[in-house]
This record gives C-alpha cells, sequence and structure tokens, in this order.
C-alpha cells in the first residue's frame, strides 16, 4: 500500500481509463462504482496519490478536483492526497513521516518499488543496473515486498520511485532505459 496514517477510505492505487474512451463517461461510471464500493465496505470516502503536475502511474489531477476531490495534503516534491468524503466526517488522511523527514542521503540512485507493475523489477534489474554501472553511479534498490516495507517507505509513489543524490527525481519507470536516464540525469 503506501504510507499513510489514519485512514478509513478506499485507497485508489491508480484511475485511468484508455485515451480512446475519452468522453464517453467511462470515468464517471468507475468513480460511481468506487464510491459504491467505499460506501458498501463502510468507508469515509476515497483518498488516492496525486501529482501537482503529470507523474507517471498516477491519476489525473485535474479530473479528480473536477469530480469532487480535495487536496488533503501536499509533500514538498510535489506528491498531492487527494479525498473524496462520503459522509461528513473531517479527512483524517495524513502521509506519514518516513516520507516527510525523509531520510535518502546515500549518493547515486537509489529506487523504489513493488510489483504493481509487471515490468518494474525487468527494468529496474536489468537496465538500470546496467546503465548506473556503465557510468560509475551508486545505486541502490529498495523492493517494497511487504506492506510494511510499503507504509514506512520514504515515497508515496510505491510502485516506483527514482532519487538521484537524495534528490526525488520521477514515478517515470521508463528513466530505467539508457537514453532517458542520460538524458534526465543529464549525464
Amino acid at each position: 500500500m503506501v504510507p499513510l496514517e489514519n485512514s478509513n477510505y478506499l485507497f485508489i492505487g491508480c484511475f485511468w481509463v484508455s485515451g480512446k474512451y475519452k468522453n464517453q463517461g467511462h470515468g464517471k461510471k468507475l468513480l460511481q462504482e468506487a464510491i459504491k464500493r467505499a460506501k458498501k465496505d463502510s468507508f469515509d470516502g476515497l483518498v488516492t496519490i496525486v501529482g501537482k503536475k503529470k507523474f507517471h502511474f498516477m491519476s489525473d489531477t485535474k479530473w479528480l478536483l473536477k469530480n469532487g476531490f480535495e487536496v488533503v495534503e501536499e509533500t514538498t516534491d510535489g506528491f498531492v492526497i487527494l479525498g473524496l468524503k462520503i459522509n461528513k466526517k473531517p479527512f483524517n488522511i495524513k502521509i506519514k513521516e518516513c516520507v516527510k523527514n525523509r531520510e535518502i542521503t546515500k549518493k547515486g540512485v537509489v529506487v523504489y518499488y513493488s510489483n504493481r507493475c509487471v515490468y518494474s523489477e525487468v527494468y529496474i534489474l536489468t537496465s538500470l543496473k546496467e546503465v548506473c554501472k556503465k557510468n560509475n553511479i551508486p545505486l541502490e534498490i529498495n523492493k517494497l515486498d511487504t506492506l510494511q516495507k510499503a507504509q514506512n517507505s520514504p515515497t508515496l509513489a510505491t510502485i516506483f520511485s527514482l532519487f538521484y543524490n537524495a534528490e526525488f527525481i520521477t514515478t517515470d519507470i521508463s528513466v530505467c532505459l539508457e537514453s532517458k536516464f542520460t538524458k534526465l540525469l543529464k549525464l
């Protein structure tokens, strides 16, 4: 899951409809089903993680805000917690301290990932390892393979997050490819 506290909200990991179905109402239908499920299971509402700007593997911030979600909390590196209430209770969702007080100090590339994307491990263990080795860049790989590890991770993007010299860089897994990696990190 993700490092959030006090959440009696149904978590939406990725809310996405293919562009070829744009303006056909599929997103609204999908959102109504999620709301129905949250009510059925006695959740206080829905919650998701998005970016202030578009992040890969994250839902569309503008669309969710247009459809009733509210900003609950933000991080300094551009992540936003959005919530949709289905009752009158105030939001009680909080980002855990492990994200707010991130302690990534290692030089080089530090990556956190889970198997929520079937390509994560392949890209990281092959392409990213090779490109870091080729460029003499230290690499630390952290697989979030338990609920506890994911809930205690220093990033809200538990599907894939790449840090370079302790700075958050991206959630885009294609950065593992040499052409994107060297361009993004300006090597």
